[in-house]
């Protein structure tokens, strides 16, 4: 389009957008991409006068959220393929994730500088129903590579901006699991960027294929292994890999329990296996148990079956709450446990269906509850305490329950534990138990843990060693 086209647009965009944001009838419209967003993001309630993007993640919700994204493996590939544009052109290139939260972006700093006004940055949600009519917004609505210029921005503050956007879908689920951005002043940005945004996009895509297709085989080469090659093998989304050679259940199951009804009317059995699921005519004799582990200051995990996977913090203290609470929590409470007086329910829901994701049907809800037996370290470690059997005590507590908490709850449980595990130790512990106490966080300075030690013979190292942190 030539600047005397872009002018005439321009003008006839300043009078549609003028008469939108006063509620009066548009004179002449834009284009209909653009004509259906405005009309969806005034819905939706977006004030044209905003000044911003909202913030609605803070940088401890950012780095767990990009630790988990499946497209942070290939930041590399995207930044090689755009950020040299973006960086030579004073334009910005930007990834989301599927909401259309900003988890990474790159861009010279001047840039940068111009992006953070309009919340161009991390954590500042860019959907339409949140921002209203923009790339990455409009391109996750529709589900294609858009360009939005200039004034077809809804909100006035991004006139000066133009973006080309395409979304991201995963292979694995078939759901769209990121945008990825370039964003720039209006007229340095030629819509022909578009076409080279989706073509980033697909790389992208292509690349989870194959990664999925490397999972896949993994996956494969256990179920051969196992005797018989009892039921049908899923991928975690339930795509089916293996064990169903005439194609029967067709190429995915939807999820929806451990029980299932299938296409023919027979029942099957989910259970979990490695990375993924098997399909079984009959269940197992037991459930798999849920192991959790968070104890000290390494990464929380959670193990199901075959299954071990790091979890990030709220998803660890919502499966330790739900341990706590085994009769069950509604996500009000749960909310309410989480975060006092500040908690929001329909956080804990998203959260809940991010969780049920990973670790399929073992979270029922109504109230959310575990269904399916738990083994946590934090509960031997209460069973340990009831026993009095101090070694197994000392070297079942590496630390504190979920250290970087601020959970009420996590925080009451942590300090009962704490307390309770040290004045167990003091009463009733060897030597060898308090040295063991000793390297945990909390008992590295402990006063009385290191007087108690620093009697020992002085023949003994554990005796210099106290005294050494004594009297530094």
């Amino acid at each position: 389009m030539s600047y005397g086209h872009l002018d005439a647009y321009s003008r006839l965009l300043r009078g549609a957008h003028e008469a939108a944001a006063t509620g009066q009838s548009w004179p002449d419209s834009p284009r209909k991409l653009i004509t259906a967003s405005w009309r969806r993001s005034l819905e939706a309630g977006i004030d044209p006068e905003g000044k911003s993007a909202p913030l609605v993640c803070d940088s401890s919700d950012i780095v767990e959220i990009r630790q988990a994204h499946p497209l942070q493996p290939l930041l590399p590939l995207l930044a090689q393929t755009l950020s040299g544009l973006a960086d030579e052109t004073d334009h910005v290139m930007i990834v989301t994730d599927g909401d259309g939260r900003v988890l990474w972006r790159e861009g010279n700093g001047g840039v940068l500088r111009h992006a953070d006004q309009v919340g161009l940055a991390d954590g500042h949600h860019w959907g339409e129903y949140m921002a209203g009519t923009n790339g990455i917004g409009t391109a996750l609505a529709t589900g294609r590579p858009t360009h939005v210029y200039s004034e077809e921005h809804l909100m006035r503050v991004l006139h000066v901006w133009s973006c080309s956007a395409a979304p991201i879908t995963d292979p694995e689920s078939g759901c769209v699991i990121g945008c990825v951005d370039v964003s720039g002043i209006a007229r340095n940005l030629h819509p022909a960027t578009v076409a080279l945004v989706g073509a980033t996009a697909k790389l992208a895509e292509s690349q989870l294929t194959v990664r999925m297709h490397e999972r896949d085989e993994r996956l494969r080469r256990r179920y051969e292994s196992l005797r018989n090659r009892p039921g049908i093998l899923l991928s975690p989304t339930g795509r089916v890999i293996s064990g169903d050679p005439m194609g029967r259940l067709g190429a995915r199951l939807p999820l929806s329990g451990q029980r299932m009804i299938l296409r023919d009317g027979s029942v099957a059995f989910l259970e979990p296996f490695c990375d993924g699921y098997l399909l079984r005519d009959t269940p197992s004799a037991t459930p798999p148990a849920l192991r959790l582990t968070c104890l000290g200051e390494g990464t929380p995990t959670a193990g199901l079956g075959d299954r071990e996977r790091p979890l990030s913090l709220r998803h660890a203290e919502i499966l330790a709450l739900l341990s706590l609470h085994p009769q069950g929590l509604s996500a009000e409470q749960l909310s309410f446990h989480l975060y006092g007086d500040d908690g929001n329910p329909v956080t804990i829901r998203a959260e809940i269906h991010r969780l049920r994701g990973q670790l399929g049907e073992v979270l029922a809800a109504k109230p959310y509850r575990l269904v399916c037996p738990v083994e946590a370290d934090f509960l031997e470690l209460r069973r340990l305490l009831a026993s009095g059997d101090t070694a197994a005590l000392a070297r079942a507590y590496p630390g504190p329950l979920l250290p970087r908490s601020e959970s009420p709850d996590i925080r009451r449980e942590r300090e009962e534990l704490e307390a309770q595990v040290r004045a167990c130790l003091l009463r009733h512990g060897s030597p060898d138990d308090l040295w063991t106490y000793a390297q945990t966080p909390n008992g590295r300075d402990d006063y009385q843990i290191l007087e108690r030690l620093s009697a020992l013979p002085p023949t003994d190292p554990r005796s210099a060693a106290a005294r050494a942190r004594l009297f530094p």
